[in-house]
C-alpha cells in the first residue's frame, strides 16, 4: 500500500469507489454489501479499520490474519456472494494502526449478497429490487466485457468436454474441497459462469468466454477469425525468425503450447528460495503468458505475440486500456479485462490472485536477469522482460556468501535438513546416525541420505573407525 496515496484517500473521504469500515470486533455484513455493490458498479476500495469520517482506528493486529481468512472464505462462498469473487486483502500499518485494504475490481457478472443485488450510488450501497434495474446492469456489463457475448447456437458438441476431467483435477489439486470436484461437467461450466443470458435480447447460451477456454478449433475460428498467438525466436535472424509457433487453439491448450516454446528456448537458471529450487524461467513465463491469454481483447484483429530475442522477450496483445502509465507493484490497480476467463485460470492454478502476479514477476525477473520488467498499458498491452544469459543471481549470491563467510562453512547448496545435520555434528562429532535422527527429528533413512550427500560434496568427512570415529565438517 502506498501510504501517501492512502493519506490522500483519507483526506477526500468516502466516494462512489471508496468505503471505510470500522470493523472493531470483526467484519460486519455491511462490508460484504459494499463488496457486492463495487463488483456490480465500477469497482472500488474498501478499507477496514477506518471510521466514516476518515479517522484510522485500526483493527486488532492479532486478529487481522483471521479476518482476512474469513473474508476470503466468505466471498468464495456461493451462499454468501454469488457468483463468488476472488479477492486478495492486504494488511498494512498506518501510524501504528493495522488497516486491511480490499481492492474490488469491476466484475463481468451481476453479483448478489445473501440473494440481494446491491449497487453503488454516491457513497452508499443500495438494494436493487426492480427487474428493469437488474436488466440494465446486465446490459451495461455486457457492453463492457465482450467475453460475456452469448452464442445461443453453440452447444456442448462445440466444446472440448474431454478437457474437463483434467481441469477439475487441477482445481481439486489447488483446493482439496473445491466445489468443482463434486459437480458434473455441465454443472461445472455453469458454476464457472460460462453459460448465461443476454438481457437485451433474451438469448441464452454459452458465452464467448466458454468458446475461448474450451472451444474446438474450428468453432473458435468461426467465432473470432483473427484470434492467434505468434511465438517467435529472433536471436540470429532478427528480421524474420529462427523458430516459430502459430497457436490458434483454445486458451487452455494454448497455455501449454506457449509454455513449451518458452522451455525450449530460454535458459532455466539455478535458483533457491527457502531451500527449495524454483524454476525462474517457468515462473516468469507462466506470469506473462497467462496474462496475455487471459486479459486480451478477443474480438480485435491484432495478432498477439510472444517473442524471444537475445536481450529481451516480450508479449503483445490487444487491450482495453485502463490508463497509459507503466504498471509497477507500487501503482498497481488490478483491473481484469476478462474476469470470467481470469477466474477460470485462477481456479485451475494457472494464475494467482489479482495483483500478486505482477509482484511475483518483478521479484523473479530481477533474479533472472538483474533488471526490472516493463508492463506498458495501452491499446496494445506489452510486457517486456530483459534477458542476460551472463547473469546469475545464484552465482552472485554465492560470491557474496563466500566473501561474508571468511572461512565459515558455505552451505548455499544444502537443504535445510542437511544444514541442521551440519550444525548438530559440529557440536556432537561422535554422534551416531541414530542419535542425529532423534535430535533433529528426521528419520534415520533421511539422515543417512543427507549425510551421504554431504560427504559426496565434501562438507562432511568421517575420521577414524566406523564404531569409534568422528564426523568432521570441512570446506570443500
Amino acid at each position: 500500500m502506498d501510504l501517501k496515496r492512502f493519506k490522500s484517500v483519507l483526506a477526500v473521504g468516502e466516494t462512489v469507489a471508496v468505503e471505510f469500515k470500522r470493523c472493531g470486533a470483526g467484519i460486519e455484513a455491511d462490508a460484504y454489501e459494499t463488496v457486492c455493490a463495487f463488483l456490480n458498479r465500477f469497482g472500488g476500495d474498501v478499507y477496514l479499520g477506518v471510521e466514516d469520517d476518515g479517522t484510522v482506528s485500526g483493527v486488532p493486529e492479532k486478529a487481522a490474519p483471521d479476518m482476512v481468512k474469513n473474508f476470503i472464505n466468505m466471498v468464495g462462498n456461493p451462499d454468501a456472494i454469488s457468483p463468488t469473487a476472488y479477492l486478495a486483502p492486504e494488511v498494512f500499518q498506518y501510524e501504528g494502526k493495522t488497516v486491511i485494504h480490499i481492492r474490488v475490481p469491476v466484475s463481468a457478472d451481476v453479483h448478489t449478497y445473501k440473494r440481494v443485488v446491491y449497487d453503488r450510488a454516491g457513497d452508499a450501497d443500495i438494494r436493487v429490487k426492480g427487474t428493469n434495474r437488474i436488466a440494465e446492469m446486465y446490459i451495461r456489463k455486457h457492453n463492457i466485457f465482450t467475453e460475456r457475448r452469448v452464442f445461443k447456437y453453440v452447444t456442448e458438441e462445440d466444446l472440448r468436454l474431454d478437457l474437463i476431467p483434467r481441469l477439475r483435477q487441477m482445481a481439486v489439486n489447488r483446493i482439496i474441497d473445491h466445489p468443482w470436484g463434486m459437480l458434473g461437467d455441465l454443472e461445472m461450466l455453469k458454476s464457472a459462469g460460462l453459460y448465461g443470458e443476454d438481457k437485451a435480447t433474451g438469448d441464452k447460451g454459452y458465452l464467448l468466454a466458454a468458446v475461448m477456454l474450451l472451444g474446438k478449433d474450428d468453432v473458435i475460428r468461426s467465432v473470432v477469425p483473427a484470434y492467434r498467438t505468434d511465438a517467435l525466436l529472433r536471436k540470429v535472424n532478427v528480421d524474420r525468425y529462427d523458430d516459430r509457433l502459430m497457436v490458434q487453439t483454445n486458451l487452455i491448450e494454448s497455455y501449454g503450447l506457449l509454455m513449451g516454446f518458452a522451455e525450449k528456448h530460454l535458459w532455466d537458471k539455478f535458483y533457491l528460495e527457502d531451500d527449495a529450487r524454483i524454476s525462474l524461467r517457468n515462473a516468469i513465463a507462466r506470469e506473462i503468458l497467462a496474462n496475455t491469454l487471459m486479459h486480451r481483447e478477443f474480438t480485435s484483429s491484432y495478432v498477439a505475440k510472444f517473442v524471444i530475442e537475445k536481450d529481451r522477450m516480450f508479449t503483445e496483445n490487444a487491450n482495453r486500456a485502463a490508463s497509459d502509465n507503466p504498471i509497477t507493484p507500487e501503482n498497481l490497480e488490478p483491473n481484469p479485462k476478462n474476469p470470467i476467463v481470469a477466474a477460470f485460470f485462477r481456479n485451475i492454478g494457472l494464475a494467482d490472485e489479482l495483483g500478486s502476479g505482477v509482484r511475483k514477476l518483478f521479484r523473479y525477473v530481477t533474479r533472472y536477469s538483474g533488471k526490472d520488467p516493463q508492463l506498458l498499458d495501452g491499446d496494445v498491452f506489452r510486457t517486456i522482460v530483459p534477458l542476460d544469459d551472463s547473469y546469475s543471481f545464484d552465482a552472485k549470491l554465492g560470491e557474496n556468501q563466500r566473501a561474508k563467510s571468511k572461512g565459515k562453512i558455505c552451505t548455499l547448496n544444502c537443504t535445510l535438513s542437511e544444514k541442521t545435520i551440519i550444525e548438530f555434528v559440529r557440536n556432537n562429532p561422535s554422534a551416531t546416525q541414530d542419535a542425529i535422527s532423534k535430535a533433529i527429528g528426521r528419520s534415520v533413512r533421511t539422515v543417512k541420505t543427507d549425510m551421504a550427500h554431504l560427504r559426496e560434496i565434501g562438507l562432511l568427512v568421517r575420521e577414524g573407525s566406523k564404531m569409534k570415529g568422528t564426523w568432521v565438517v570441512k570446506e570443500p
